[in-house]
């Protein structure tokens, strides 16, 4: 307990699973946690008259206890013993060999598959935030630099396993990101810009960064300094895998904050067992190339020619099914080229794994033929880019047996032919049968003894047996080792020489096979680079093989991709809706124009559970398709290259934080608000509905103006119950009112879902309320109800009522200066807050009273 006591002391922070014999044991806190979450009996011990906690499991169900602590955020640090124990007449050394945290994982069982596993690291700069992401198990290292909103979004998007924070920011991050991400506290002179750029520059054996164009991002700099910082703190220090640093160019993608990347379900749903954007789009078949589609779709192209590059790969593919079929045929049986190589770089790598990548490699070569002979440039290119590694894969041949084990310490490693003096030993070890045959044969033949018999235990080595009825014929020479009941064992001098040279040999053995593939591994370090260019290319293909794929099997087309601000989709598909459709009932197609001339926003009316939130929903994801270089679901689509989507779509809350739905409403609505671009893309769902009827219609209301007005005219789609609005189209011109059609059946509603131009009058509401299960007193009563609201507060009040009160804000006589009109301009003005109006705001209030003063000077005239 001295020994584990001391070694705890050094790693306060992880879970220590300290190897007594046969078993890993923890003591103490770590005892409690750990069977918690492994379901491990927990018992005690006493010490010295201390109760120590107890839970252990066998050493080898390492594998399967370990990713379940990791999982659970767990930082583990596995103690084991050093040296062998019957070697060692005092206490057996341990030490930590292993520190698995749940951003360094290295173990198969830990990772997924099509999911890359990064650590994450934030800095609080005085003006800026920089961030970091490195997956050690591919060599992926990113960076930027940017507000907290930007690092917000790039946190959701990267979902790191584990985030480094400095201590001092403790408390604020809490506040910022609640408890989202398993965090770990590091100490504050870590995070400095001076030991941060000597840490990278020393690992990439560079004066500076300038190379990898991050030499500005000071912030992120120090983000990245600080991953480093940590894998030397949890003993990972061979990293050649880690070639390079990349900046997340935010120019060079469409923005989508955190709000919409949870609103459009790309990766992850609020709702168990559902499905969302990536389940459906998913064809690829390598691990690398669905960690690819992710980066894809996280961060959509706005970069016409490269989105279609993609488009012109994909349609390529499509058209020709032969050469796709053929790509995926030598895709399929490819291992993770990524992780494996960086296996290699980390000293983790079995013999089988290298066996692996060997075949893997292989299957490079018909893929590199067949896409330099495409007749797609992109493709042809990617072809000539690949390496087919000829003498990576020969070596491998040569060294290793095809049939390898996966533990070194098994031996039957290395191929024969290989190793001359390997080949001698194994013939010595091998060959014990026919020599010891010879042996029995001539000893019987010297001696008479029929029934002699040569074999060996671990207890004695190797013994001639003698049955008694034959013992007075033993030589003299022989030495009695054992006397059983019915025999007598004896050994020669010639046996005990040869026993010592089988048991010598098949040390040698794997003592030489462990040096041949140690230094097999060192040779093929200078391969990391060109598999991982492999793996990258390999991946692209399989993306774009996906989309091919995908376009394919559910009749998606190419979309016209322009310089324009203009959308048009006709009959377009929500991608996961229609795969969930029962058997035999076909998704209701839509038509959908925005433009910033005469359609900018659309207010979208009709009852509930009739698709409103689809229809926006749909339009989103086929914009997003599009520019992440995938066809759509459409019949066919015109996309002026968007720069920004922003969704304000469903109802929830952040209690934790102390936010109601109603502040959280207001906080994502304000954040686009403030963000609009000449190229954003708007999804309003239900704005207001989280507080009175008569607030709700007024921020509707004011937040539809303040989009028609903005210089911008950001394309919006504006879902609502509210139909007062639909009196906006009156005053608005850029605004078209569609809603989304239903028929009514005496007592019933069937919902057409199809979108159609003009206000819908109805909610329907009750309708849905009966179609649920509603007790029918609950539905009469509601109805009752309903008619009596409806008679004291008409729809038609309510809108006139608005419109006065934006014909009031005017009531201004333009000619006549005893009228209101110079006046209340003077109090408009002389309460204007001129510190802190912005431009846009100063710009647009000029805009409403320039407007309003010509519908006056009209009226005058």
């Amino acid at each position: 307990m001295q020994q584990y006591n001391a070694i705890k002391v050094k790693h306060p922070d992880a879970l220590l699973l300290f190897r007594v014999g046969d078993f890993y044991e923890t003591f103490g806190e770590d005892a409690i946690k750990a069977s918690k979450i492994l379901g491990i009996i927990l018992t005690h011990r006493n010490n010295g008259g201390d109760k120590t906690e107890l839970a252990g499991f066998p050493h080898h169900s390492l594998n399967t206890y370990l990713p379940k602590l990791v999982r659970a955020g767990e930082r583990v640090a596995i103690c084991d013993q050093l040296e062998d124990p019957k070697m060692t007449k005092s206490i057996v050394k341990r030490g930590v060999t292993e520190l698995v945290t749940p951003g360094v994982a290295l173990n198969d069982d830990i990772l997924t598959s099509k999911s890359n596993n990064f650590l994450g690291a934030l800095h609080f700069g005085p003006r800026n935030f920089g961030i970091a992401f490195l997956d050690i198990s591919t060599g992926e290292f990113l960076t930027a630099e940017g507000s907290m909103d930007q690092m917000d979004k790039l946190l959701q998007n990267f979902s790191p396993s584990e985030l480094l924070i400095s201590k001092s920011h403790k408390t604020e991050i809490s506040e910022k990101l609640g408890p989202a991400y398993h965090t770990f506290f590091l100490e504050d002179w870590i995070f400095q810009e001076d030991y941060a750029h000597e840490s990278l520059t020393q690992h990439f054996k560079t004066k500076n960064l300038k190379g990898f164009g991050i030499d500005h991002l000071k912030n992120g700099i120090i983000a990245a300094g600080a991953i480093f910082h940590y894998l030397s703190e949890t003993q990972h220090t061979r990293l050649q895998h880690i070639t390079k640093i990349q900046r997340i160019a935010e120019e060079d993608h469409i923005w989508m904050d955190r709000f919409t990347i949870k609103n459009l379900e790309l990766y992850q749903s609020h709702n168990a067992n559902a499905i969302t954007l990536v389940d459906v789009i998913d064809k690829t078949i390598s691990p690398m190339g669905g960690r690819l589609l992710k980066r894809w779709l996280a961060l959509p192209l706005k970069n016409l020619e490269g989105i279609k590059k993609r488009h012109r790969v994909v349609a390529h593919l499509k058209a020709s099914q032969d050469q796709l079929e053929k790509l995926q045929h030598w895709i399929k049986p490819m291992g993770d080229l990524e992780r494996l190589i960086s296996k290699l770089a980390t000293g983790k790598i079995n013999p089988r794994e290298v066996i692996q990548l060997k075949n893997s490699l292989e299957a490079v070569v018909p893929i590199k033929q067949l896409a330099q002979e495409s007749e797609n440039e992109a493709m042809a290119q990617m072809g000539t880019q690949l390496d087919a590694c000829e003498a990576l894969r020969s070596k491998i041949k040569e060294v290793l047996k095809e049939e390898a084990p996966i533990q070194i310490a098994k031996g039957d490693v290395i191929a024969e032919g290989y190793s001359e003096e390997l080949d001698e030993l194994r013939a010595l070890a091998f060959s014990s049968k026919d020599y010891l045959d010879k042996m029995s044969a001539r000893e019987t033949e010297n001696t008479g003894i029929t029934s002699l018999k040569i074999a060996s235990n671990n207890v004695f080595g190797y013994y001639i047996e003698v049955r008694n009825t034959h013992k007075d014929k033993v030589p003299e020479s022989w030495i009695r080792k054992q006397t059983l009941v019915n025999a007598e064992r004896y050994i020669t001098e010639e046996l005990k020489e040869y026993e010592a040279k089988i048991l010598g040999a098949e040390e040698r053995i794997l003592h030489l096979e462990q040096q041949l593939f140690e230094q097999l591994l060192m040779w093929m370090q200078e391969y990391i680079a060109p598999v991982q260019k492999n793996a990258y290319l390999i991946a692209q293909l399989d993306c774009l093989g996906s989309f091919a794929e995908l376009a394919h099997q559910n009749q998606y087309v190419c979309p016209e991709m322009d310089d324009s601000t203009v959308l048009e989709i006709k009959e377009g598909r929500h991608p996961v809706i229609e795969k969930q459709l029962p058997l035999g009932e076909s998704y209701i197609a839509n038509d959908l124009t925005l433009n910033r001339d005469d359609q900018q926003i659309i207010m979208v009316t009709g009852p509930n559970m009739s698709g409103k939130s689809a229809i926006l929903r749909q339009t989103a994801l086929v914009v997003l398709l599009a520019q992440m270089g995938s066809f759509v679901p459409a019949s066919s689509a015109r996309i002026g290259l968007v720069d920004k989507i922003f969704t304000r779509v469903g109802a929830s809350d952040n209690i934790s934080l102390g936010e109601s739905t109603f502040m959280v409403e207001m906080n994502e609505t304000a954040s686009i608000l403030n963000n609009l671009s000449e190229r954003s893309l708007v999804l309003l769902d239900e704005i207001g509905r989280g507080t009175s009827t008569y607030d709700g219609i007024s921020i509707a209301w004011a937040i539809s103006e303040y989009l028609h007005e903005h210089p911008s005219r950001a394309k919006t789609l504006f879902a609502t119950h509210y139909h007062e609005l639909n009196e906006m189209t009156k005053t608005f011109e850029r605004i078209k009112n569609f809603n989304v059609s239903v028929k009514e059946l005496k007592n019933k509603v069937l919902f057409l879902r199809k979108l159609v131009p003009g206000g819908s009058e109805h909610s329907f509401g009750i309708h849905v309320a009966q179609m649920a299960g509603m007790p029918q007193q609950v539905v009469q009563k509601a109805s009752k109800i309903l008619k009596k609201l409806e008679k004291s507060h008409s729809s038609e009040e309510i809108s006139d009522k608005l419109q006065q009160v934006g014909q009031n804000e005017m009531q201004l006589s333009f000619f006549n200066l005893d009228d209101p009109l110079l006046e209340e301009i003077r109090d408009e003005i002389l309460h204007l807050d001129i510190d802190t109006l912005t431009p846009v705001e100063a710009l647009m209030k000029l805009n409403e009273i320039k407007r309003l003063l010509s519908k006056k000077k009209k009226a005058s005239s």
